[in-house]
C-alpha cells in the first residue's frame, strides 16, 4: 500500500535530524565500502546543506525523509534523498521520487549518484536512470527531463 505523504519545505534548523537520518541510511553500505565515518558522513551533509533546494517528506504528519532538488545550467540534481528506515518498503521513496521528477516542467535532464551496490539503486532505475558512469564507491545515473 502507498504510503501517503506530504512535502514542506526545509528549514536551517532541519539540517541536525536530516544530518543524522543520513548517517542512519548510509552507514550499512559506507561500512560495506569500508569508507563509513560517523563524524565526515554527517559533516559531508551540514557542508552543504542547502535550505532552498530541501524538502522534508511528512508521512502520517511525522518527519519521515528528505530530498533536495538542485538546480543547474543543464540538469538538476537529486540529492539528499532519505527516507527513514522504519518506512522504507512501502513505497514511500518511490511516490516522493515521482512526485518531484514530475513537477518539473523543463527538460534538464536528472542527475545522481548512489553508493556501489545501494538497494537504492533499484529505486532509481524502475524510475528511468540509467547508469552513465561508475567508480568503486559511486554510481552516477541519468534520467531524461519530463517537461517541455
Amino acid at each position: 500500500m502507498l504510503t501517503p505523504f506530504t512535502l514542506r519545505a526545509a528549514t536551517a534548523s532541519d539540517a541536525p535530524w536530516i544530518a543524522e537520518l543520513r548517517a542512519t541510511v548510509l552507514r550499512e553500505d559506507l561500512e560495506r565500502l569500508g569508507r563509513f565515518d560517523p563524524l565526515r558522513v554527517r559533516r559531508r551533509f551540514l557542508d552543504g546543506f542547502a535550505p532552498e533546494h530541501t524538502w522534508v517528506i511528512l508521512a502520517d504528519g511525522i518527519e519521515a525523509g528528505s530530498i533536495a532538488l538542485r538546480p543547474g545550467p543543464g540538469s538538476q540534481w537529486i540529492e539528499h534523498f532519505y527516507i527513514d528506515p522504519s518506512r522504507q518498503g512501502r513505497g514511500l521513496g518511490g511516490a516522493v521520487l515521482g512526485h518531484v521528477m514530475g513537477r518539473q516542467a523543463d527538460s534538464r535532464a536528472f542527475r545522481l549518484n548512489v553508493l556501489a551496490g545501494s538497494p537504492a539503486q533499484r529505486l532509481y532505475l524502475r524510475h528511468g536512470f540509467t547508469v552513465e558512469s561508475a567508480d568503486p564507491v559511486d554510481v552516477y545515473m541519468v534520467a531524461p527531463g519530463r517537461g517541455a
